[in-house]
């Protein structure tokens, strides 16, 4: 599955909010955004221009799409996927998108970041009902069990993230335990448990009915 492999800052800057795309940097006076927040480029800084209308349904399809590491194809997948299930379809986007396997590992506190989630799952270190899933792609469903495949327990990258994440609250849809680094998926995800970016999901439906 293709990938961006570009610097991921310049697409927080693009945005011109923290998409939460380098871990614990991101959180510390190196983040590009408290150093340099204007628009990338030769020109950045003179592009002041209010965005309206088509614009501010675009940037916000964008930073959804970016903050969980996904191409156009894969997200406007997805977005046909949750328009076919029954309910609101913006709610259903992103249930969809939390219920990803490299975000529930980034929310489990496995990995100080998602794209660094995708990596640990890649790499085949992660385990759903006691089978080894290396697709980051993957969605959990209600009663399933993901945890750190037992070869993979003494992984420094993953020990040293669930230490540095010890502070932040578990979702509500999830039952973690981090010391048997395994968690329990609950149920669905709700609106609320979405805190760390904002999103207006409807914003993306309205671009994607055009």
């Amino acid at each position: 599955m293709a990938r961006y492999i570009g610097p991921v800052c310049r697409l927080c800057r693009r945005e011109g909010t923290k998409l939460f795309l380098k871990g614990e940097r991101c959180y510390t006076e190196k983040c590009a955004i408290e150093k340099r927040n204007f628009i990338p480029g030769q020109h950045g800084q003179a592009r002041k221009q209010k965005i309206v209308g088509y614009g501010l349904q675009l940037r916000e399809k964008q930073k959804t799409r970016r903050v969980y590491g996904m191409l156009e194809t894969q997200f406007r997948n997805t977005f046909e996927k949750a328009a076919k299930m029954d309910g609101i379809t913006g709610h259903n986007l992103l249930f969809l998108l939390e219920r990803r396997l490299d975000n529930v590992v980034f929310r489990m506190g496995f990995g100080t970041s998602r794209p660094q989630s995708r990596q640990i799952v890649r790499h085949g270190h992660i385990q759903v009902n006691g089978r080894k899933v290396n697709i980051p792609s993957f969605v959990v469903k209600p009663g399933d069990v993901v945890e750190v495949r037992e070869k993979s327990r003494n992984n420094a990258a993953i020990l040293a993230a669930r230490d540095t994440t010890a502070h932040q609250p578990s979702p509500n849809w999830l039952e973690v335990d981090r010391e048997a680094l395994k968690a329990k998926v609950l149920g669905h995800p709700k609106r609320e448990d979405l805190v760390q970016i904002q999103i207006n999901d409807q914003m993306i439906v309205e671009l994607y009915s055009k």
